[in-house]
């Protein structure tokens, strides 16, 4: 689902990663580990094609982002992509519930079952009708990851999704997580501080300035 190849990013003279090398499959949960500052972000955002890589290769689906301009690449996103981002980007004007459909409204789909659904799995079936600002911080993550996943996306990037939760509340949307990955077949790249988040991977991942190593492989 998702192949990088001698990923390279720099800001000016200043490298930020280079030599970036990952291959996941459908049905895969990955966790990426990393020092602040060393580009976990900019990575997701170079493989969601939010920014632009200056070295090596993003296929997503066997799509080279290379090939595609930016309305390509929002295109793809809408359709393969689930992104949780670690400041929400949850619309000020529209209720948890409209926030959470969004994705299915950009592809032409109505479904307010789905919809109700993933708000349950994420604890916030009751709140469909609240205003963002209503939530607390905690809540807002909630809604951003139950609309990253809404749409069954191919390919869910994951940036710090339970760094605003308690542990019950964070262990609880890992399991929504995972659950995608098993039910759908999607793949799940998921960048976190957290060991207790990162235990609940596949392979967890280090990504370095020199590239991605190994750490460990977490589940059978």
């Amino acid at each position: 689902m998702l192949y990088l190849n001698a990923l390279g990013k720099r800001f000016g003279d200043t490298p930020v990663f280079h030599d970036v090398c990952l291959h996941l499959q459908r049905g895969e949960f990955v966790a990426l580990l990393g020092e602040s500052g060393v580009g976990k972000s900019t990575l997701l955002n170079c493989i969601a094609g939010l920014d632009r890589a200056d070295a090596g290769r993003v296929e997503i689906a066997g799509t080279d982002l290379a090939t595609l301009d930016d309305d390509g690449c929002a295109r793809l996103r809408r359709a393969r992509l689930g992104f949780v981002f670690q400041a929400f980007h949850v619309l000020p004007h529209l209720t948890v519930a409209e926030n959470v459909s969004l994705p299915l409204r950009l592809l032409g789909r109505h479904d307010d079952g789905r919809v109700a659904a993933v708000l349950a799995a994420v604890g916030l079936q009751a709140m469909g009708a609240r205003m963002p600002a209503q939530l607390s911080g905690g809540q807002l993550q909630r809604v951003a990851i139950a609309r990253a996943v809404v749409h069954a996306p191919g390919l869910i990037l994951a940036d710090e999704p339970t760094g605003n939760l308690d542990p019950d509340t964070a262990e609880r949307v890992l399991a929504v997580l995972r659950a995608e990955v098993h039910d759908t077949g999607a793949a799940c790249l998921l960048v976190t501080h957290s060991a207790a988040a990162a235990a609940r991977a596949d392979r967890v991942l280090r990504l370095t300035a020199a590239g991605i190593v190994a750490v460990a492989a977490c589940r059978s």
